[in-house]
């Protein structure tokens, strides 16, 4: 468990989660010393107790031995940045990766620091842009002592034991019913984020499909096409519901089983904007949804929720318009059927 004793932390990378991070630990009486490539967000963070820096060269002179640097960067350069300070870090330093790196780059990047007397851990971080007030969920990889080393750290960020009500059945001591968790050597705990956004694939797919057929139950009152192509519905008198979908998402928050912080962020963008008009429907899949879907095969476990999430949000954003051609084509070719328009 942590001490009383203030650390110092590094941070690179002050998007929304990398700043709330150092806010968090300025405000448990940590030093923090920070940069960025924007030197705005640099300099607001001065403003409120941070150490700035200039240039990686500048970051690294102003952190005290053994240094600790977190990275909070996107997956695509976190490589480069780790090469950039192996080559000016000492003996001992840590790197902490805190984004959502692929887990299988943990293991080579922990071995190649290594060789250096780096150290390097991986911390799974979720909390998202309410994390500054909840705290974030941390799912940590790396070595024993190291990460001991940084529980101050770890225990500052994360939430606490007030955030949810005890286990009635746990017995066991421990980290995580502070909100973080040792999961293993390294690239464990980048793995356990990683399982963890395939699983939040599944939950927002569900909650979304479940609230789209409440907003259509209505669909009986309408006028349909009748036609060789068009399916009729069987029981119009069956879907004659006008359901506020706001007002069930509102309800869903309070003693339902389905109640979750998904569920309360879905009440708050209904009330805000019933009919979601700012939104197209695109939705990014930045690739640990893919990479839990390839770990499931690899372990020839079944995910068919996850992998069928992960191809909804290829369909949301057109990638399998091609594919809908060519159903379209086929059923033109064998039986003559025409395409039905809107």
């Amino acid at each position: 468990m942590a001490t009383d004793r203030p650390a110092q932390m590094g941070m690179i990378g002050l998007g929304r989660m990398g700043a709330n991070l150092v806010r968090r630990l300025i405000r448990d009486g940590h030093q923090c010393v920070v940069y960025d490539v924007n030197k705005d967000a640099v300099r607001d963070l001065e403003r409120e107790g941070a150490v700035g820096a200039g240039s990686l060269v500048d970051f690294v002179a102003k952190l005290t031995r053994p240094r600790a640097v977190w990275l909070m960067l996107p997956a695509g350069v976190v490589g480069s940045t780790v090469n950039e300070l192996a080559e000016l870090l000492d003996q001992d330093d840590v790197v902490i990766d805190g984004g959502n790196s692929y887990y299988r780059d943990d293991i080579p990047r922990a071995t190649q620091l290594a060789r250096r007397g780096l150290r390097y851990v991986d911390c799974g971080t979720s909390g998202g842009v309410w994390g500054l007030e909840r705290g974030y969920c941390l799912m940590i990889g790396g070595e024993d002592e190291v990460v001991r080393r940084l529980d101050p750290i770890f225990a500052s960020i994360a939430p606490g034991t007030d955030s949810a009500a005890p286990t009635p059945g746990r017995t066991r001591d421990g980290t995580a019913p502070h909100g973080y968790l040792h999961c293993g050597p390294n690239g464990a705990g980048h793995f356990v984020k990683m399982v963890h956004n395939g699983i939040e694939y599944g939950m927002m797919a569900a909650i979304a499909e479940g609230l789209s057929i409440i907003k259509s139950a209505n669909v009986g009152k309408q006028e349909r096409t009748v036609d060789a192509e068009t399916a009729p519905l069987r029981d119009p008198d069956a879907y004659g519901y006008d359901i506020d979908v706001t007002e069930v998402a509102e309800v869903w928050r309070r003693g339902s089983v389905v109640g979750s912080w998904l569920i309360d962020l879905c009440a708050d963008a209904l009330a805000r904007s019933p009919e979601l008009t700012d939104f197209t429907g695109r939705v990014s899949d930045s690739g640990e949804g893919r990479w839990t879907v390839h770990a499931a095969i690899d372990e020839s476990v079944p995910a068919p929720v996850i992998t069928a999430a992960l191809h909804e949000r290829f369909e949301s954003r057109g990638l399998g318009y091609f594919g809908d051609q060519l159903l379209s084509a086929m059923r033109s070719e064998f039986g003559g059927h025409q395409e039905t328009k809107g």
